[in-house]
């Protein structure tokens, strides 16, 4: 299963479609959840930070393989990415992602993880990275499977 824990909710049309189609094709692979936490906006950043943190510990479960995405993880190619995560998945039957919001994820919720991801070192809107995120989880289906769509 793949549980994807994001702050914040997706209010653009055409970033929910997007998020729908991926997750449909997703789920001819396997279980697929993604479980929205409200983004603490404009309060002060440590504030928002701990609020957020409190907020994504009650989804995380202790078979959890979690996964953060943030900007100083580690880059991984779509290959990488794919064979990662077919070993991951012999060893752990729940792989979790966790998406912050717009000041990042506190360092409890970091020291939580096993592995820190990063798409690149740009700054991205949590809302689009969504969508990127979803896309890759679906490429790298594809790419363990033999399937073509990986170019």
């Amino acid at each position: 299963m793949i549980k994807i824990i994001t702050v914040g909710t997706i209010k653009e049309k055409y970033l929910k479609e997007a998020i729908e189609e991926y997750s449909k094709r997703i789920k001819k692979y396997t279980n697929l959840e993604i479980i929205e936490v409200k983004d603490e906006g404009l309060v002060e950043k440590n504030k928002a930070i701990m609020i957020e943190a409190e907020k994504i510990k009650k989804y995380i479960s202790s078979r959890d393989y979690i996964i953060t995405l943030e900007i100083d993880g580690i880059e991984m190619t779509s290959i990488e990415l794919s064979k990662k995560l077919n070993n991951l998945l012999i060893e752990n039957s729940n792989i979790t992602f966790i998406i912050g919001g717009s000041y990042g994820l506190s360092d409890e919720i970091k020291n939580k993880a096993s592995m820190h991801l990063s798409f690149s070192p740009m700054t991205f809107p949590h809302q689009l990275f969504r969508v990127m995120l979803l896309e890759q989880i679906y490429r790298c289906y594809k790419i363990i499977n033999n399937e073509s769509y990986h170019k």
